[in-house]
C-alpha cells in the first residue's frame, strides 16, 4: 500500500486540578499525489434504481433516473463488478438478467444501458428487499471496495420497520451505500439511517434533471477510492473511558456503538474506504485525573487498515493550576461541538413541528439559526429559512412558517448532519 495518510491534533490539553474530561479533534488527510500513485483497489458497484408506479410522475424522473444510471455505468472502471437492481415491493435484476455480478466492459456496459432504457415505473416501494439482493450480490464477489447507490422517490411503505431494520443490520459493514431521494415524497429519516449504517451519504435532490450529475459524482468517489475498510484505531490507559468517537467532518457520524474491541484498552471504529480527502474526528476520554504537574498519555488514535498502521498521534492530559491555561477553549473542538448539536436540534425541531408540538419545534430550530449563524454555517442557514422566518439570527428569535412544502423540510433534515470547517487558529 503505497498510500500516504497524515494526521494533526487539536485540543487544550491543560486540565485543572480534578479534571477528567480530555476532548480533541483529529483531523486525517489521505494525501492525493500519494494515492494516484496506489494501484487502484479491486471494486463492485451496486445501482438500486426505484421504478415504483410514483417515478412516472412525472415521466421526467423515471427518465432522469435512466440517464443517471447509465451515466454512472460508463463511470464504472473496466474490470469492476457491478450489476443494476430495479426496486419496487420486490427487487428485480436489470442487468445482469440473473442475480449475479459482471466486470465492466464496453460489452457488458453497453448491454446494462440497453436494459436501463426499458425499465418502466410500475409498484410500490420496499427499500429493504433492493439491500438485501445488493448484499446477496456483493456476497458472491471478492472485491476490496463495495459501493451502492440506492434512488428512490417515496416512501419505505411496503415493509415494517422492523424487517427494514433488519436488513439494515445484515448489510452493515459488507459494502456502503450512498441514499439518494428525489422529487416531494422521501423520507429524510429514512435516507439518513440507510447512509449511516452504511457508512454512506444521504441527500434530496428537487429536479431529477439534478440526478445523472449526482449519480456521476457518487460513482467518481467511489472509483477514486484506494484504501478499503480503513477503522479508527484508539487506546485509552488503564481507567479510562471512551465518552465517545464521532466523525464531525465532512458531516455527523456517531461512530461509539460501533466500537470493535481488539483488547481491553483497544478499539476499532469504522470508517470504510477513504481516496484523496480529509475528514475531522471527536475524540473525548475520561480518564483519572493526576497531580497538579504531571503530564500523562490519554489516548493514541491511529488509522489502521488490514493491519497496517498507516498514521497515528496522541492526546495529551496535563494538569496545572493556571486558570487562564485551563480554561482555554480549544475553536475546534468548540466549532464541532457546536456543529453536532446543530444536526441533533434540526432534527429534534423538525420532528416536534411534525407532530404538532409548536414550542418545542420554536425552541429547536430557533436554537439551530442561532448555531447556523454563530459557525458560519450559510449552507444550514439557507435550509432552515426553508422552514423559519428568522427574526433575529444571532439571539435564535424565529416564527415557524405556516405553509411549508414537504421536501423543504425532508431537505433542511437529510442535509442536517453536513458540517463546515472553519480556519485554524494560530497560538
Amino acid at each position: 500500500m503505497t498510500a500516504q495518510f497524515s494526521a494533526e491534533v487539536d485540543q487544550n490539553e491543560y486540565l485543572p486540578e480534578g479534571g477528567r474530561v480530555v476532548d480533541a479533534i483529529i483531523t486525517v488527510t489521505a494525501r492525493g499525489d500519494d494515492l494516484r500513485a496506489a494501484a487502484a483497489p479491486s471494486a463492485a458497484e451496486v445501482i438500486m434504481v426505484d421504478v415504483s408506479g410514483s417515478m412516472g410522475m412525472p415521466a421526467k424522473k423515471i427518465a432522469e433516473a435512466k440517464k443517471a444510471t447509465s451515466i454512472a455505468i460508463d463511470t464504472l472502471r473496466d474490470g469492476v463488478a457491478f450489476a443494476v437492481v430495479a426496486g419496487t415491493t420486490a427487487a428485480h435484476m436489470v442487468y445482469p438478467p440473473d442475480a449475479r455480478m459482471f466486470p465492466a466492459s464496453a460489452q457488458t456496459k453497453a448491454e446494462a444501458k440497453a436494459a436501463v432504457a426499458r425499465l418502466r415505473a410500475d409498484g410500490g416501494t420496499a427499500m429493504g428487499r433492493w439491500l438485501d439482493l445488493a448484499n446477496y450480490l456483493f456476497a458472491g464477489v471478492q472485491a476490496e471496495v463495495k459501493h451502492a447507490i440506492l434512488l428512490t422517490d417515496g416512501q419505505n411503505q411496503h415493509e415494517s420497520p422492523q424487517d427494514f431494520q433488519r436488513v439494515l443490520n445484515a448489510c452493515e459493514g459488507r459494502f456502503v451505500c450512498d441514499s439518494r431521494g428525489v422529487g416531494d415524497d422521501w423520507v429524510a429519516r429514512e435516507l439518513r439511517l440507510i447512509a449511516s449504517t452504511l457508512l454512506g451519504t444521504a441527500d434530496g435532490l428537487e429536479d431529477p434533471a439534478e440526478l445523472p450529475a449526482a449519480f456521476q459524482t457518487m460513482t467518481e468517489g467511489a472509483m477514486g477510492k484506494s484504501v478499503a475498510d480503513v477503522s479508527l484505531r484508539v487506546w485509552t490507559p488503564a481507567g479510562a473511558t471512551i465518552r465517545f468517537v464521532k466523525q464531525v467532518y465532512p458531516q455527523v457520524e456517531d461512530l461509539t456503538g460501533r466500537r470493535a474491541e481488539v483488547s481491553g484498552r483497544i478499539g476499532d471504529y469504522p470508517t470504510g474506504a477513504w481516496g484523496a480527502e480529509s475528514r475531522d474526528y471527536h475524540v473525548s476520554v475520561e480518564v483519572e485525573p493526576d497531580v497538579v504537574g504531571e503530564e500523562m498519555l490519554a489516548a493514541r488514535v491511529s488509522l489502521v487498515s488490514g493491519g497496517q498502521l498507516l498514521t497515528e498521534k496522541l492526546v495529551l492530559a496535563r494538569w496545572t493550576d493556571d486558570t487562564a491555561l485551563s480554561t482555554k477553549i480549544n475553536p475546534q473542538v468548540a466549532h464541532y461541538t457546536g456543529q453536532a448539536e446543530l444536526a441533533a436540534v434540526i432534527q429534534e425541531g423538525l420532528k416536534a413541528r411534525d407532530t404538532g408540538d409548536v414550542e418545542t419545534a420554536t425552541a429547536k430550530l430557533g436554537r439551530a439559526v442561532q448555531l447556523a449563524a454563530a459557525s458560519g454555517h450559510e449552507g444550514t442557514a439557507k435550509l432552515l429559512a426553508r422552514v423559519v422566518d428568522v427574526v433575529d439570527a444571532p439571539t435564535g428569535t424565529i416564527r415557524l412558517k405556516k405553509q411549508v412544502a414537504g421536501v423543504d423540510a425532508e431537505i433542511t433534515n437529510v442535509r442536517s448532519v453536513k458540517t463546515v470547517r472553519v480556519k485554524k487558529q494560530e497560538g
